[in-house]
């Protein structure tokens, strides 16, 4: 074979398809490498031509069987089995056998019975053993489990006033189990292991069988290396705990709680502070990619926090540091892959060692490999090598197996002579894939890798192309084709799962992309170099700092802007929509791209829409009113107002229960600077979500009641000022303050706690709540909190009772729950009376009584569940109210 560089060029280009003689003479393929007379070897010329489709039929038929029969009776899953190949046999053995149609049709039903068999072996598991019968008891048990995954800690949520303790979500198998007083039976069940870790300090958490992010890993089980300082210290012990490692639990046994999950049965084990019990400690490979990760944790410990956050998700996808507000962040901008270690990620680094992709099988290819002086063999099986160790140190994820296969694949062909083509090895690692783990079937990280691969093999040339015809920049048109096509097939499956399309998607990615390979370059030799010498890991990981914060600035900034994404409906009606919408768009982008006047207007509509300039969404949305003085937010079951002090400037009284939910709300209303975030009491509903005011907001001051309870709250509050430097003080009755045009008065609490109710009882912070009576624009707003009687009447009685009579508008307390004392709402009689409660709440708020009792007075009476976020406006004389 001719390796000359121009004969290489020539025969690059698509030629037609070779003829019969062609074929006959031309050398077999193994022997392409020997024949090329260069010491590296090279592949077969013919690198290009049409795609061969033959193996996706199969893949696909594979995928769908595994999803269906893994939980169907075994009678239907052999049936399944039977009938597939029988249908495969009298193919191969019919009249037309030995025809290639035959052949391929014969293949897709022999992998439908592989995969039928597969996956009714896989979910045979879930039946087979002691456990399942035991979670249908819930027996208590003592269990030897081994660890398969990552722990996981649960996001924090708030569940009425309080917020739930964290719990460390583990994936395991149960290898041996004995229920009280029973014999101990040796079995291998999966389930997961919930693990109680109330009590030990932290920002509160759910008890979902899920969890969005994933944990790293230390040197051995139980390590304290590595630890976040986002994350609770206690639970550290059962979060650093290693894959392969067994545990000795006792715990209580339940079922899962939806059908289709790849559990039996769920372990909830009460820790009580207490370290996890090792029976085992975790393999060899295990501890040395513990070791890796925790290097890798260290090197970057001095980062800022974003860095310091991102950097490890981006390497090795340990996203035990990346914030909620983080993380909302990469999902609203369609980047949440970059945090999951996915091909993106692997092809960077076999890009290292081969050099880039369309020189990898060639003589003339750059890269580690060839400058060492390696043949291509060789290097397709040091390759192969950096695929398994790129499988344990970053953990076999749905997009990570996926990459490694492909990868894999496509390295067997080079290492072969063979033709390379990535489609064929996408197929191949797709069927390989749910052969060996049918649960992959089901799985959205899994659909997501394909598709957006897929997309970019397919899809993404063709654009690149059409783009290039146009006059576009070569590199410029392959990013805009690759974000692109992968936003147009996953974005359907996106909306799915978070009911909601984004509009920055393809302008964050293509500002992202550039960033996200010296990123990861950098972040992986500091991965390699942190055990060896810390120092120049240090260095490494700074350099990779810089590119990672490049990563989250655009995904804050993309964040929040008010257009960044639009609701959609979060079901396959809403995705088979989405995918019909964009199969129409398609056409009308092509013909714009011919008029390039017409794509000017349409990118300058589109960017009106994501930035949607204040003044130009006030006209179009009417939202806020002009004039607004006060606003409450649309924040579920909690509270949160808005009193306008000035031009971007609004003092916000409590936060309601999700950071997200209030940012939105302050980001509608353009409130920049905050000169006062004053919180009534600690409960949750009005705390948590206090991170969603500080982001990117200046705040001067933080003022609370003197009753600090919930302490887990009142410490939450604590910790979230401190970090910013914040001052905190306490309100007292009596105090007057003034911002702009906007002045309150606190007219409770007194300075002593309520003679009518103890601290530590439920009405003991509902009654500390801090009061206001604010005055702006000749309006009276009377602001409760969550008083209840007791208080309300003391409240009464207090020197401040007079200027409470007759009141504007009144923040009704407690979300209008039917704890009120009628005589004072008779007192205060409201014009108009606001209630912030959450949609089919289950505490029945507001309640029928106190509703009726407000409207027998002469009150309007709106509410937040049902009127959305209602904005107060105009004067003493003229009051006016809208909803948003």
């Amino acid at each position: 074979m001719n390796t000359d560089p121009a004969r290489v060029e020539r025969v690059d280009r698509p030629e037609a398809a070779p003829g019969p003689e062609e074929r006959a003479t031309r050398p077999p393929r193994a022997a392409v490498h020997a024949a090329s007379g260069h010491r590296l070897g090279a592949a077969h010329p013919r690198q290009e031509g049409p795609a061969d489709l033959r193996l996706v039929p199969p893949a696909l038929a594979a995928w769908a069987t595994a999803a269906l029969v893994l939980d169907v009776p075994a009678g239907w899953a052999v049936g399944v089995v039977t009938g597939a190949l029988l249908l495969a046999g009298a193919l191969l053995l019919g009249p037309a056998r030995g025809r290639p149609r035959t052949l391929v049709a014969a293949a897709l039903f022999l992998c439908v019975a592989a995969s039928a068999a597969s996956a009714a072996l896989h979910g045979a598991d879930l039946s087979r053993g002691p456990v399942p019968e035991l979670a249908r008891r819930y027996a208590t048990v003592t269990a030897e489990v081994e660890v398969t995954a990552d722990p996981r800690l649960t996001r924090p949520r708030v569940r009425g006033n309080r917020a739930v303790p964290p719990t460390v979500l583990i994936e395991a198998d149960v290898r041996r189990v004995s229920a009280r007083g029973g014999t101990t039976v040796t079995t291998r069940t999966p389930v997961l292991v919930l693990v109680d870790a109330g009590g030990e300090g932290g920002e509160g958490g759910d008890d979902r069988q899920g969890g969005d992010d994933r944990q790293g890993g230390d040197d051995g089980a139980g390590g304290a290396g590595g630890r976040s300082r986002t994350r609770p210290a206690a639970p550290s012990r059962w979060l650093n705990l290693l894959p392969t490692t067994r545990l000795r639990v006792a715990a209580r046994l339940s079922p899962p709680r939806t059908r289709g999950d790849r559990i039996a049965a769920v372990l909830r084990v009460r820790a009580g502070g207490q370290a996890p019990e090792v029976a085992s400690r975790p393999s060899t490979a295990q501890r040395l990619a513990g070791r890796l990760r925790s290097g890798l944790r260290e090197a970057t410990e001095e980062l800022p926090t974003d860095a310091r956050a991102l950097l490890p998700g981006l390497v090795v996808g340990d996203t035990s540091r990346v914030t909620p507000e983080l993380e909302e962040a990469f999902k609203e901008t369609d980047l949440t892959h970059t945090l999951a270690v996915s091909g993106a990620n692997f092809t960077i680094v076999l890009a290292l060692l081969l050099g880039p992709p369309g020189l990898a099988p060639r003589s003339e290819r750059r890269g580690l490999a060839p400058r060492l002086g390696l043949h291509l063999r060789t290097t397709a099986l040091l390759g192969g090598l950096l695929a398994l160790a790129f499988v344990v140190v970053c953990r076999p994820d749905p997009s990570v197996l996926r990459a490694a296969a492909c990868g894999s694949v496509a390295l067997l062909a080079l290492a072969t002579g063979r033709r390379r083509s990535l489609l064929p090895a996408l197929a191949t690692a797709v069927l390989l894939l749910v052969l060996y783990d049918p649960w992959l079937a089901r799985s959205y990280g899994f659909l997501l890798s394909v598709l957006a691969t897929g997309a970019l093999l397919t899809i993404a040339p063709r654009w690149s192309a059409a783009l290039r015809r146009r006059g576009v920049p070569p590199r410029l048109a392959e990013a805009l084709a690759a974000a692109g096509a992968a936003q147009a097939l996953c974005a359907p499956v996106v909306a799915v799962l978070s009911a909601r399309v984004s509009l920055v998607g393809v302008p964050c990615n293509l500002l992202a992309e550039f960033a996200v390979a010296p990123a990861t370059v950098l972040g992986f030799a500091a991965l390699a170099t942190a055990p060896v010498a810390m120092p120049p890991a240090r260095i490494l990981a700074w350099c990779g700092g810089w590119p990672a914060e490049w990563i989250a600035a655009i995904a804050r900034t993309g964040a929040a802007l008010p257009g960044a994404g639009v609701d959609w409906p979060g079901n396959w009606a809403g995705a088979a929509l989405l995918a019909l919408v964009t199969a129409a768009a398609l056409p009308v982008g092509r013909r714009l791209l011919r008029h390039p006047w017409w794509c000017g207007v349409c990118a300058l509509l589109l960017i009106l829409v994501v930035v949607q300039p204040p003044p130009l969404a006030r006209v179009i949305k009417g939202w806020p009113p002009p004039g607004w003085r006060m606003v409450m937010c649309d924040v579920g079951q909690g509270d949160a107002l808005v009193l306008a002090a000035g031009e971007g400037t609004a003092v916000v009284v409590d936060a309601g229960p999700d950071p997200a939910l209030v940012d939105h709300c302050l980001r509608s209303l353009g409130v920049t600077r905050v000169p006062l975030v004053l919180l009534t009491h600690f409960h949750a509903d009005h705390v948590a979500g206090l991170p969603g005011v500080l982001r990117g907001r200046s705040v001067g001051a933080i003022e609370t009641t003197a009753l600090e309870e919930p302490p887990d709250q009142a410490g939450f509050v604590r910790r979230q000022a401190a970090s910013r430097d914040i001052p905190v003080r306490h309100a007292t009755a009596g105090e007057q303050r003034r911002s702009g045009p906007l002045s309150w008065q606190v007219v409770w609490p007194p300075p002593s706690p309520p003679t009518t109710t103890a601290p530590g009882t439920e009405s003991g912070p509902n009654d500390a709540s801090v009061t206001l009576l604010v005055r702006t624009a000749g309006l009276r707003l009377l602001l409760l909190g969550d008083l209840e009687p007791p208080a309300q009447r003391e409240l009464a009685r207090s020197s401040a009772a007079a200027a409470l009579k007759g009141v504007d508008v009144l923040k009704v307390a407690h979300h209008g729950s039917a704890h009120q004392d009628f005589a004072f709402l008779r007192r205060v009689a409201p014009r108009l009376a606001l209630i912030s409660c959450g949609e089919d709440n289950t505490y029945g708020h507001p309640a029928p009584g106190t509703v009726a009792a407000l409207r027998a007075q002469g009150a309007t009476v709106l509410r937040t569940d049902r009127d959305g976020a209602l904005a107060v406006a105009g004067t003493g004389r003229e009051l006016r109210v809208a909803g948003g």
